[in-house]
């Protein structure tokens, strides 16, 4: 992987103001067209005026920075290995994209919810239900930690809102598969620099298989967003700003009107870490995504077809498919009957 130059005009992904839907009928009418573009042109936008202060950005960060600097034994302690949820602590290299490692470790988190006991007929993706994992000398990790997920699944369902009704479907279209039993997914993530051995990926090409993807970068760099040209481009970070990308959710529900966008991070240069907090606006692992209606449907040119790739009808499958792919170890201690056999 190379780091391609990135052509001038694709310095900055397009910026949408969230605030402006306060500000009245023209403004959010403004707000809603450069929304609209942005969905459906590059499928990748920085988004501000979203209402989270630096209060709130700084609690988090600090209590992830203090997780990363724990010793190695008490981030082992909570390793994700032990757990059927797929939630705890991922070591710089266990986790896979595209069949390669990704050179970053990660503390995974969900909703904070018991585990459901399987019956013998209820669908296997019911395991990622269940608790998370936290280190016992770091309490503060789990209030800042619950309290983003908490904050950013307000956020993204008022942006989902304002992206419904900016291409004239419904803005409620999709609430009554989110609610109080949603699945959102928070990752806290290190990227400890370069491999060493010439191998730099941070995170191999994909696209997200949720809804919407929130994501707090510093100011580092190394997210590459593939563009119209095909090629993969720097995305500068925004101070303040949250980088947004749609999943392929979106793109079924649309018929690929709006696009879900490969996406990677390339290794920070040499020692040089970077952080950064992706959050993942999920729906419930039982909600099965209906197409919407709305005017620009005739426009819309058809899904992404990739073989190695299904979607499934119930949203539970596509995260338990890309769950068992990424995290072998997991899955080999805990999910064994439900892996393909090579």
């Amino acid at each position: 992987m190379t780091n391609v130059s990135t052509n001038p005009s694709y310095q900055q992904l397009p910026i949408i103001d969230l605030s402006a839907a306060d500000r009245g009928p023209q403004a959010r009418a403004l707000l809603r067209a450069q929304l609209h573009s942005a969905a459906h042109d590059v499928g990748f936008f920085q988004l501000v005026g979203h209402g989270v202060g630096r209060e709130e950005v700084s609690s988090l960060l600090s209590a992830m920075r203090k997780f990363f600097a724990l010793p190695e034994a008490e981030r082992l302690a909570i390793d994700n290995v032990r757990s059927p949820h797929f939630r705890g602590y991922t070591r710089t290299g266990d986790e896979r994209t595209g069949g390669s490692r990704d050179w970053r470790d990660q503390l995974d988190i969900g909703a904070e919810r018991e585990a459901r006991i399987l019956g013998a007929d209820e669908p296997a993706y019911w395991w990622l239900q269940g608790p998370n994992q936290w280190p016992d000398s770091l309490p503060e990790l789990r209030t800042a930690a619950l309290g983003w997920v908490e904050r950013l699944s307000s956020v993204a369902e008022r942006l989902l809102h304002e992206l419904l009704a900016s291409i004239g479907a419904p803005a409620d279209f999709y609430d009554p598969i989110f609610g109080a039993h949603a699945h959102p997914h928070l990752k806290l993530v290190r990227y400890p620099g370069s491999a060493g051995d010439g191998a730099d990926q941070g995170v191999g090409a994909h696209k997200d298989y949720g809804f919407l993807t929130l994501l707090l970068q510093d100011q580092v760099g190394g997210l590459q967003v593939q563009r119209e040209d095909g090629r993969f481009h720097d995305v500068p970070p925004l101070d303040g700003a949250f980088v947004v990308n749609l999943g392929e959710l979106l793109e079924v529900a649309t018929n690929g009107y709006l696009v879900a966008t490969n996406h990677r991070v390339v290794s920070p240069p040499g020692a040089t870490e970077r952080f950064s907090v992706p959050f993942f606006y999920n729906p419930r692992l039982d909600a099965r995504v209906e197409p919407l209606t709305f005017p620009y449907a005739s426009a819309a040119p058809g899904v992404s077809d990739d073989p190695t790739n299904p979607l499934f009808a119930e949203y539970g499958y596509n995260e338990l498919k890309g769950k068992l792919r990424a995290h072998p170890l997991v899955a080999e201690r805990h999910h064994g009957t439900l892996l393909t056999p090579a």
